[in-house]
């Protein structure tokens, strides 16, 4: 079964893949990284912004939080942060894609070893909601919705969406026309996402073994309706 150990492991490497495809990677030994701060490869630096960027935009949203932001909380300059992110915005959606892609990848592993369509839809709930439930940062991130009209942010966190629909397609019953399948897909995404947002709202943070518990708990909950749900889909 999967784990919240599992996917907060995945998660604390959100920044791994970008980190080696610095299109601004930043002097390796930190000469121009600001009076104080510790030296760090450009690698590791690339991430500590990663994980400072996530916690930033998730407690203040994209327009409220600025480069300047970043730097002063990352205990560096300015200029450094821009060797590693060519702007704002640059930063913001390359943390989408990464933080979504672990998720996911975690949502298809879980599901993969899953014994049977019952399972999988539990297990994949599962590594979802040990996302809500040990990385709030990260879910706020994905979900958030302060980016007004901007149409490319907007852009970004639909791509996030339509994945999980894609994902949860293939698990719903056969005899369903394509378009079928996806409409309800998407119902669950936002079935999901309505139960993660009334939870982060009335519940505080929990203990790494409270966590994985609270995790399997409401993933069996969501699991029980979605299965009832689905299994009694008929086409029109």
């Amino acid at each position: 079964m999967s784990s919240v150990g599992d996917v907060a492991r995945v998660l604390r490497g959100t920044g791994r893949g970008a980190a080696g495809a610095a299109g601004h990677g930043g002097d390796p030994d930190g000469r121009t990284e600001g009076l104080g701060a510790r030296r760090l490869p450009a690698g590791e630096r690339r991430r500590q912004l990663f994980d400072v960027a996530l916690d930033l935009f998730a407690e203040r949203g994209y327009r409220a939080t600025t480069m300047d932001d970043v730097a002063e909380a990352a205990g560096v300059t300015k200029p450094l942060v821009y060797q590693h992110f060519s702007s704002k915005r640059a930063l913001y959606l390359e943390l989408v894609d990464s933080v979504a892609h672990e998720m996911l990848a975690a949502i298809a592993d879980a599901a993969a070893r899953a014994e049977g369509p019952r399972q999988q839809v539990e297990q994949g709930f599962a590594a979802y909601f040990a996302l809500v439930v040990t990385h709030e940062s990260a879910f706020r991130l994905l979900y958030g919705r302060d980016h007004g009209d901007d149409e490319e942010l907007g852009e970004a966190l639909r791509r996030v969406e339509d994945v999980l629909a894609e994902a949860i397609d293939p698990l719903i019953a056969a005899g369903l026309d394509p378009d079928h399948r996806r409409l309800l897909a998407y119902a669950v995404v936002g079935m999901a996402e309505g139960a993660s947002r009334h939870w982060i709202a009335t519940h505080p943070p929990l203990s790494d073994d409270a966590a994985e518990a609270e995790a399997h708990r409401l993933a069996g909950r969501m699991a029980d309706l979605a299965w009832a749900g689905l299994r009694s889909v008929h086409a029109d």
